[in-house]
């Protein structure tokens, strides 16, 4: 495939906007860590939810769900659907209460609700585990995906996609910092979101595909349409919509959509003016996220169906792809090909936006983690404001590298999705109930966190997880494996919980004060503190968690609806998606009502 010299402008044009962004605010954000991380907490809500909307674009997204539709239809989608609600729970619950700890990052939490040498430790070791092994996990999956367009769109090698990328973003966000990403989020949400929309407009309308009613009438594609999964299909209707509804949203972490926020969700929620702003922000992130992103992947994806019926069609249309990178997820990519010269430099640019933004977000991220809470802590307590922001610029390219290292030796997105999302299994729960509960301690998280991840390396690497999981020779079917992880792991640091001491009532008195969480977790809390003459609660403050999770509610229809509505209508299947419609605008009516109502408990 050839580029135009008109592709190859808008693509120049592009990267110099980008670079020049990352240039001109690179003084004003290297002059200290909170510039540098967190834009001196001066952001608005529109342009914070902008950032995080693109941020979750990324290169591997359309792939991943390219890959699910593929294999499991329409309905696989609800693997990531569910975690709206938690999503949700943030917005209408969680947002005040991380804006009002005014930390640096979610990790300095751990030094705020608990005390200690173990509240120290889980602090230092979750700035590794999660900014240096996990962030490097998510971009190499990013990089992964960029790789695979490049080789199939450009006929570029692995290592000629990641230097050619890798470069100009982490010079970008070493630049630029926590500003230079958000700004230049702005303008990749709109060239990603035209890149998308159009390639879907166009790609549906080819010949080979013969426009949506010929897609919607096409006897391979008719049977991936379904919104909801087969229910006579026991585990597909278990795997794919009672388990991600019943159970992952609550008990799983999984980066971008952690229960009761973090990673850099909670990063954007601390940099936003007040309260109001960051509620405002992850809110217009969700409905942006779910009610508006997902549709033109999907008819790309279902339009690949009919181009690429399997993954052996896909070789035979590019035989120079590695055998070890070939998958389903390579659909996407393949059937942008055929884009005509103009649109091609758009949707190649609005991927390289998808690849820069999820990746410069990662890396200031990641690397706040590294100096705030590993660095800082651990190495040179003393850092003055000038060293923290050049070891947070030289983590920044330590991350990029190991990451593309990474990448390098990875075959798929739908792999490191699973492995995320199984080695976060039962930990969620405790993310929720922290802020509200009293009794959880550090070493709750502590033992959370290895509990999940050593099941989860025995179940994925082990005879037993083979004999215990395997449908074919095993006790259980495969869809017990995640549900088992989360039970073992619950069950493991509830016991370590009313095993170990809870933290000291200066400790929870302290936090409570500051944050003022409120409800029946924390009765006994503000009792004593009462009864020994001290006064930790707010008069004006008022529980809002139940008008929170009524609020929370509402928006889950609201949203889930107007995404349903709008593929029914793109069926051309009217009725359901005028009922879809209708029920949207209710339910947008009652969520007005509602956050009227909890406003009041804004402080």
């Amino acid at each position: 495939m050839q580029l135009s010299t008109l592709d190859y402008s808008f693509i120049i044009v592009f990267f110099s906007i980008v670079l020049g962004i990352g240039i001109y605010v690179s003084k004003k954000s290297g002059k200290d860590s909170s510039e540098f991380f967190l834009s001196g907490r001066t952001m608005p809500w529109w342009l914070l939810g902008l950032s995080m909307v693109a941020t979750t674009f990324s290169t591997d997204t359309p792939n991943l769900v390219t890959d699910i539709v593929r294999t499991n239809g329409v309905s696989g989608n609800w693997v990531w659907w569910a975690f709206l609600i938690t999503g949700l729970l943030t917005v209408f619950v969680y947002a005040k209460l991380w804006r009002r700890s005014n930390v640096n990052t979610d990790l300095e939490f751990y030094e705020m609700r608990y005390g200690g040498k173990a509240a120290s430790f889980l602090r230092k070791f979750r700035a590794i585990y999660l900014g240096a092994l996990f962030n490097i996990i998510t971009m190499a999956s990013v990089t992964l995906a960029a790789i695979k367009i490049g080789g199939i769109m450009l006929g570029l090698e692995p290592w000629e996609t990641v230097v050619g990328a890798g470069l100009i973003t982490v010079t970008f966000s070493a630049l630029g910092g926590f500003k230079g990403v958000v700004y230049t989020d702005f303008l990749l949400f709109f060239v990603a979101m035209a890149g998308a929309i159009g390639a879907a407009y166009y790609l549906v309308n080819i010949p080979e595909v013969g426009g949506i009613d010929a897609l919607m009438a096409n006897e391979v594609v008719k049977s991936k349409l379904d919104i909801l999964p087969d229910f006579s299909d026991q585990n597909a209707l278990i795997m794919l919509f009672i388990i991600p509804l019943a159970v992952q949203w609550w008990s799983s972490w999984y980066p971008g959509a952690e229960p009761g926020g973090g990673g850099y969700i909670a990063q954007r929620m601390l940099a936003a003016k007040d309260e109001n702003h960051a509620i405002g922000a992850t809110f217009f992130f969700n409905i942006m996220h779910y009610a508006l992103r997902p549709w033109p992947w999907i008819l790309v994806a279902l339009s690949s169906l009919v181009v690429f019926p399997d993954v052996a069609s896909i070789q035979e249309a590019f035989p120079n792809i590695a055998e070890s990178k070939l998958g389903h997820d390579l659909a996407y990519s393949a059937m942008l090909t055929k884009l005509p010269s103009g649109l091609l430099g758009v949707v190649l640019a609005s991927l390289i936006a998808a690849y820069m933004s999820t990746i410069s977000t990662q890396l200031n991220w990641g690397s706040s983690y590294i100096v705030f809470d590993f660095y800082k802590q651990q190495i040179n307590p003393d850092a003055t404001e000038k060293q923290m922001v050049a070891i947070g610029r030289i983590s920044t390219v330590v991350l990029m590298v190991f990451s593309a290292i990474l990448a390098l030796a990875l075959e798929n997105a739908l792999q490191i999705f699973d492995i995320l999302l199984t080695f976060g299994a039962g930990t969620g729960l405790i993310f929720i109930l922290r802020w509200f509960w009293w009794r959880i301690n550090a070493w709750s998280e502590i033992a959370a966190m290895f509990a999940s991840g050593i099941i989860s390396i025995l179940l994925k690497t082990t005879a037993l997880g083979a004999m215990l999981f395997n449908a074919e020779d095993g006790v259980f079917p495969s869809w017990f494996e995640y549900p088992f992880v989360v039970i073992v792991t619950s069950a493991i640091w509830l016991t370590a919980t009313f095993m170990t001491q809870p933290e000291s009532k200066e400790t929870l008195r302290s936090f409570y004060r500051r944050i003022q969480p409120g409800g029946p977790g924390w009765s006994k809390v503000v009792n004593e503190a009462e009864a020994e003459g001290e006064e930790i609660k707010k008069d004006n403050e008022k529980w809002s968690v139940p008008q929170g999770i009524t609020a929370m509610l509402l928006g889950c229809i609201l949203i889930y609806t107007i995404m349903f509505s709008t593929g029914y209508w793109i069926y051309g299947r009217t009725m359901p998606a005028l009922i879809l419609t209708g029920v949207a605008l209710v339910s947008a009516f009652l969520l007005i009502k509602a956050w009227g109502r909890m406003k009041d408990n804004i402080l």
